[in-house]
């Protein structure tokens, strides 16, 4: 069983269907990304696995223990950081962390080290100054040391990067990468090259149910073979080789995408250009990254 495991969840609000039948499961220290368009339901999702909000059917556990609706006992396990955290702004961040683990019940001392090794990891040692001064980015770290702060066993993110410049995106995709080995990171975006970079699991939700799920190299050989770019070093010759394979695209003057090439196709081609004597500058197989994927599965 998985750190997380969601088995045929419904969740509607009024006449609109938001959830219809979510199964997916989340293996122990993955960094387990959730896409989906605006209004898929990843929120929803993660307001029900935190119990603040109640499933029509189906079952939802968090490390071995079924979540209940209002009986919070499984937040325990798990720490959570919303898109938009809020804080006490008058407080320093020790003086927040030391609130907080007040509230859970954690030893002073506790608090103390843990406060120590969780603002040297978000990058907030030695600040003193009042949240309500700090920046978007700094807020996001802050609510990160705040969410590991009783050492989950899950940690659950809802658009951590949404807002942030690439310095702060990359600030925040670094330390949820970093925790990967004493937490499994759950995160949910819609900047997709987030989730390839950091992520080794994904799910798609797509009209209320899981659309893909798995490892990336599991989600992304479904379309293996996408197709090949050549990079030719005369205009004249990609002309000539568009003559021959009428398939091709011509992206730039000299650059040619040819789509769905099989690798029986792809050594065609190069026995082609061997024997016609053509030289190029480079001969590249292209991949499908998540985008494309993602767009695929959502026009249908």
């Amino acid at each position: 069983m998985g750190i997380l495991e969601i088995s045929h969840v419904t969740k509607s609000f009024g006449s609109n269907r938001v959830i219809k039948d979510l199964s997916f499961s989340v293996p122990e220290h993955a960094v387990f990304g959730f896409i989906g368009q605006n209004g898929a339901g990843k929120t929803t999702t993660m307001k029900m696995v935190l119990g603040l909000l109640k499933a029509d059917s189906g079952e939802i556990y968090v490390n071995g223990e079924k979540v209940s609706f209002g009986q919070t006992a499984t937040n325990r396990f798990i720490g959570y950081l919303p898109d938009v955290p809020e804080f006490y702004g008058f407080m320093t961040p020790r003086e927040y962390l030391a609130m907080c683990g007040q509230i859970t019940g954690m030893f002073p001392d506790k608090v103390k080290e843990k406060s120590t090794e969780l603002l040297k990891l978000v990058g907030l040692e030695g600040v003193n100054k009042q949240i309500r001064n700090f920046s978007r980015g700094m807020k996001q770290r802050m609510g990160i040391a705040q969410a590991l702060l009783n050492s989950p066993k899950l940690l659950i993110c809802d658009e951590p990067t949404s807002a942030l410049d690439p310095i702060g995106r990359k600030e925040i995709l670094d330390i949820l990468y970093s925790v990967r080995e004493h937490t499994t990171v759950i995160f949910s975006t819609h900047i997709l090259s987030d989730m390839e970079r950091i992520c080794d699991r994904v799910a798609f939700i797509h009209d209320g149910n899981i659309a893909l799920n798995g490892t990336l190299d599991e989600i992304k050989g479904i379309r293996k073979g996408e197709g090949i770019e050549i990079d030719f070093m005369h205009k004249k010759d990609a002309a000539f080789f568009l003559q021959n394979y009428s398939s091709g695209v011509l992206s730039e003057e000299t650059r040619i995408v040819l789509k769905k090439q099989s690798e029986d196709d792809i050594i065609e081609i190069m026995r082609f250009l061997s024997q016609k004597n053509i030289a190029v500058r480079r001969l590249e197989r292209l991949e499908p990254g998540l985008e494309d994927l993602f767009l695929e599965v959502v026009k249908g």
